[in-house]
C-alpha cells in the first residue's frame, strides 16, 4: 500500500515523482463485521458441515433464479477517506432483474436456528453486507436507486424466510462512507505499524556476534525454502538453536516481501516460551513486530469455571461492543503480546482473553501457538486463513510430535453411555432428543449383539452412526435453540453439550474417511465405543497445509527423515536438510549395557539394572536422569534402586499426573546446591524427557531404559498391518521409529551447550542390533 509514482508537469512536461496516495484492499464481509459487531460472545455452537450446507443453501437458492438473474457477480468500489483510498470488493450471492427494469441485490444467509426469531433488523451486518454490494452495484452501473433482500434459509428444512428494502443512490453513498471512515483509524494503525516493521527488519542483524556450527545452514535453507515457495524437513541437534534459526530467516523474508505473517507451531509450553524469548531478543536488536501467543481457553480464562454465557461471564457479556477499542489499544502501545500483556488489556477492557487473542491474531505479525490451530478441524480460524495463507509461513517445532498429534486430530469416536444417559433424561421432556439418543443407544445394542469379541474391525465408514449422529445434532440444536428456552440452556445442559461436540467431532471426521482410516469398535461391561482411526495423517496434515507459503517442519530427532516425510505429506519438491550436532565427541561419554529390558525379561534383569544405576550414583556425585517406557517399569527399578542408598543421595520420580507446581519442583531439584546426588526417575516421551534444559553441573548423566517400544495394542497393530500392507515395513512404522525417536528426545536433554560434559547410559542389547544402532545418531555411536 502507498509507494511513488510518475506525474507531467504540464507546464514545463518534466517527469517528476510525487508519493502514491496509500491505497487499501478489504473485502465487504470483514468490512462491515468490524465496524458493527455488537452484543456478546455466543456459545459457539457450529453444525460440523456448516460450511458445505451453507454452500447448499446458497445454490439451492440460486437455481431459484430467473434467466436474467446473475448469481456470484463480483463487486468493487474505490473509496477515498481522508490520504487513504480503500478498494472494497467482494461477490454477492445475486444481482437480481426486478419486473420493473431494476436491480436488486440478494444476501443469502442460512441458519439452524428457528426463522420465526428472526426479524428485519435482528443482524444489522447482513444488511450492511447487502448495501455495500448495492452501492457498488449502482456505482457501475449509474443507477439512482437499487433494492436490497435478504434471504434466510432455515437448515435442514429448507424454509425461506426474506426481507426487502429500496435505498437511494445517495443514502447508499453516505453509508459505505460512513463505514469506511469508521474502519479508517483501524486500518492506518496498521498502516504505520508495517512501515516501521518492515524499515526495522531492513536494519535487522542476527542477534549474536556469531553463527553457531550448523546455524547459518538451517537459517539459509529456512529463508530459500519461503523464497522458493517449498517446505523444509530439517533435523538440527539440541543445541545450535533451533527456534532463532528459523524464526530469524522468517522475519527477512516478511521484510522481503515474500511473508506477511509467521505461525510458530508448537506441542508444549516450554517451546512456546523459547520462541517468546527468541521475538524479544530480536526486539532488543531493532524489530518492530506484533507476535501474539494463543493460550489455551481453559488456562486464559479469567473466571472460576469457564463459561462463555453472558449471564456466567462479564467478560462476554458486551464483549463484541468493546473489542475494537480493546484491539486498538494493545496495538498501539504493544508489540510482543504474550499472555500477561494480553489478560492486562482484557481486564482493563473487560473483554474475554482468549476471543481476544483470537482477534489479535488476524493482523498480529506472528503467532505463536500449538498444532490444533492450524491442523485440527475442530478448530476454525478460517477468516484469517483465506485472506493469509498465500502469504504466511509454518514453522513446525518438535515435528516429529505432528505424526501421532496429527492421528489425533483426525480421528473421532461415540461412545455408547452418553446416548443412554440422555435417553432416560430426556423421556417425556422433549420427544425429539429422546428419540435421536435411543437411536444411536440402539444402533450401539446391535454391534455388540453381532460382536464375537471384546472388539470388531471394519474397514468401511460407519454410515449408518453416522447418519444417527447427524439425526442427534439436527434434534439437540432445536433443543438449544427453541423460541421455549430461547436459546437458554436445559438442565441436562453439561451432558448434552458434551454429547453433542462428540457427535458434530464424530460427523465431521467422518466426512475426511477414505483408504487411510478403518473403523474399531471396543466393547467392555455395559459400554461400548465406536472409533473412526486415522492410519495416515499424512494426506491431512498435506491438505491442512497446502495453502501456505511455505511449511519449515524441524526437530532434533527427525529421523529417519525418509519417515517423517512420509507421514508429515512431503511433496517431491520439498527440501531435506539434516545439520550435524556442533559438539565434539569428547563430551559425551557413551556406554550400551545389553541386559534385556523385554516384557517378559524385566523380573529376570530387575536386579542387575537397578544394581548398574546404583554404581553409577555412586561413582560420581551430581544429577541424573533415569528413563523408561513406562510407569509401572520405572516404579519397578526404583524399588531396585532406591532402598539402602546413602543419605546424600535424593530420589524422586515423575507421577501419572503431576500439577505444575510439582513439575515446577521437580525440575528446581536440580538447581539445589546442597552437595547431593539426585537421581530422577523419569518416562521416556513424557514433560520432562523434552523441552528441558539443565545445562553444565544441572545434570551430569542420563540413562536411558529400553528402546521405547510403544505397548502393543490394537492401534498400533491396525497401523503395522495398514503400513505392511503398502509394502512398507509396518513395524517399524508403528513401533521402532516412534519408539526410537523417544530415546533420542531422552539422551539429548544431557549436552545442551559446548560447556556440558555428560554420561549417556543405553540399557538393553538391542542398542547392539545393527537396525537400532543405525538409528543412533553419529555422536552416540
Amino acid at each position: 500500500m502507498g509507494g511513488l509514482k510518475k506525474t507531467r508537469n504540464q507546464e514545463t512536461e518534466v517527469e517528476v515523482e510525487v508519493e502514491a496516495i496509500p491505497f487499501i484492499q478489504i473485502a465487504v464481509r470483514p468490512l462491515v463485521e468490524y465496524v458493527l459487531r455488537s452484543g456478546d460472545l455466543n456459545s459457539g455452537f457450529s453444525r460440523p458441515n456448516a460450511l458445505v450446507e451453507g454452500t447448499r443453501a446458497h445454490q439451492q437458492v440460486q437455481r431459484q433464479y430467473g434467466e436474467q438473474d446473475q448469481k456470484e457477480v463480483y463487486l468493487s468500489a474505490e473509496i477515498p477517506c481522508g490520504e487513504l483510498v480503500f478498494l472494497v470488493d467482494g461477490r454477492c450471492d445475486g444481482l437480481l432483474v426486478l419486473e420493473d427494469g431494476g436491480l436488486m441485490i440478494d444476501e443469502i444467509k442460512s441458519t439452524s436456528g428457528d426463522l420465526t426469531l428472526i426479524e428485519a433488523e435482528t443482524y444489522p451486518v447482513h444488511w450492511a453486507q447487502a448495501k455495500c454490494y448495492a452501492y457498488m452495484a449502482a456505482l457501475e452501473r449509474g443507477l439512482e436507486h437499487m433494492a436490497i433482500q435478504l434471504t434466510y434459509m432455515q437448515l435442514p428444512s429448507g424454509e425461506l424466510k426474506r426481507f426487502r428494502q429500496k435505498q437511494e443512490f445517495a443514502e447508499l453513498e453516505a453509508f459505505v462512507h460512513e463505514l469506511v471512515k469508521s474502519y479508517a483509524p483501524y486500518a492506518r494503525l496498521l498502516m504505520t505499524h508495517r512501515g516501521q516493521r518492515d524499515q526495522s527488519i531492513t536494519a535487522l542483524q542476527f542477534p549474536f556476534p556469531d553463527y553457531r556450527a550448523g546455524q547459518r545452514k538451517l537459517a539459509g535453507a529456512v529463508y530459500k525454502s519461503i523464497q522458493e515457495k517449498v517446505s523444509l524437513f530439517a533435523k538440527a541437534p539440541t543445541g545450535i538453536g533451533k527456534t532463532i534459526s528459523t524464526i530469524f530467516p522468517a522475519v527477512k523474508a516478511i521484510g522481503e516481501g515474500h511473508l506477511q505473517q509467521i505461525f510458530y507451531l508448537t506441542a508444549r509450553t516450554t517451546n512456546r516460551a523459547a520462541a517468546e524469548a527468541a521475538f524479544s531478543l530480536l526486539e532488543e536488536g531493532g524489530l518492530r513486530m506484533h507476535a501474539v501467543t494463543l493460550t489455551a481457553k481453559e488456562k486464559v480464562c479469567l473466571q472460576e469455571q469457564v463459561s462463555c454465557r453472558k449471564e456466567d461471564c462479564p467478560f462476554a457479556d458486551g464483549f463484541h461492543d468493546r473489542i475494537n477499542g480493546a484491539v486498538l489499544d494493545i496495538l498501539t502501545n504493544e508489540t510482543l503480546l504474550g499472555r500477561q500483556v494480553i489478560e492486562t488489556y482484557a481486564i482493563k477492557h473487560r473483554v474475554c482473553p482468549f476471543e481476544f487473542s483470537l482477534e489479535l491474531a488476524y493482523t498480529a505479525d506472528a503467532i505463536i501457538c500449538d498444532y490444533n490451530y492450524i491442523f485440527d478441524p475442530r478448530v476454525s480460524l478460517k477468516r484469517m486463513f483465506a485472506e493469509q495463507k498465500g502469504k504466511a509461513a509454518l514453522l513446525v517445532d518438535e515435528a516429529h510430535h505432528l505424526v501421532d498429534r496429527g492421528r489425533d486430530m483426525y480421528s473421532a469416536e461415540l461412545a455408547k453411555r452418553p446416548f443412554l444417559e440422555l435417553q432416560r433424561a430426556y423421556k417425556g421432556i422433549n420427544d425429539g432428543v429422546y428419540r435421536a439418543a435411543k437411536a444411536v443407544n440402539s444402533c450401539f445394542v446391535a454391534l455388540r449383539k453381532e460382536a464375537d469379541g471384546p472388539h470388531r474391525i471394519d474397514t468401511d465408514k460407519p454410515e449408518a452412526l453416522l447418519k444417527l449422529a447427524e439425526d442427534f445434532l439436527v434434534e439437540v440444536e432445536r433443543e438449544l435453540f427453541s423460541p421455549m428456552t430461547g436459546g437458554a440452556l436445559a438442565e441436562k445442559a453439561e451432558l448434552l453439550l458434551e454429547t453433542y461436540f462428540m457427535a458434530n467431532n464424530f460427523l465431521r471426521t467422518g466426512k475426511l474417511y477414505d483408504e487411510r482410516y478403518i473403523c474399531y469398535t471396543e466393547f467392555a461391561s455395559n459400554e461400548a465405543r465406536l472409533v473412526q482411526f486415522c492410519l495416515d495423517p499424512s494426506s491431512l496434515l498435506r491438505e491442512a497445509g497446502k495453502s501456505f507459503r511455505s511449511r519449515i517442519f524441524f526437530s532434533a530427532t527427525l529421523s529417519p527423515l525418509s519417515y517423517f516425510r512420509d507421514m508429515l505429506g512431503a511433496n517431491e519438491e520439498d527440501y531435506t536438510l539434516s545439520v550435524p550436532s556442533p559438539f565434539s565427541r569428547e563430551q559425551l561419554q557413551v556406554r550400551i549395557l545389553p541386559y534385556s529390558t523385554r516384557y517378559r525379561d524385566r523380573d529376570r534383569t530387575k536386579a542387575s539394572i537397578g544394581g548398574l544405576l546404583r554404581t553409577v550414583l555412586l561413582e560420581r556425585k551430581g544429577n541424573y536422569l533415569f528413563f523408561f517406557p513406562s510407569y509401572a517399569y520405572m516404579n519397578l527399578i526404583y524399588e531396585e534402586v532406591a532402598v539402602g542408598l546413602p543419605e546424600n543421595i535424593a530420589v524422586m520420580r515423575q507421577t501419572a499426573s503431576m500439577s505444575e507446581a510439582e513439575r515446577e519442583q521437580f525440575l528446581a531439584a536440580f538447581e539445589a546446591e546442597d552437595g547431593q546426588t539426585l537421581a530422577a526417575f523419569a518416562v521416556m516421551g513424557g514433560i520432562f524427557s523434552e523441552g528441558i534444559d539443565l545445562v553444565g553441573d544441572r545434570l551430569i548423566g542420563v540413562a536411558v531404559i529400553g528402546v521405547g517400544l510403544p505397548q502393543i495394542g490394537l492401534e498400533r497393530e491396525l497401523i503395522r498391518d495398514y503400513f505392511q500392507a503398502r509394502e512398507k515395513d509396518g513395524y517399524d512404522y508403528a513401533y521402532v521409529y516412534p519408539g526410537m525417536n523417544k530415546v533420542l528426545q531422552a539422551g539429548g536433554r544431557l549436552i545442551r551447550s559446548e560447556n556440558d560434559r555428560g554420561l549417556l547410559l543405553l540399557v538393553d542389547d538391542r542398542y547392539l542390533q545393527p537396525h537400532y544402532a543405525g538409528l543412533l545418531p553419529e555422536e552416540w555411536k
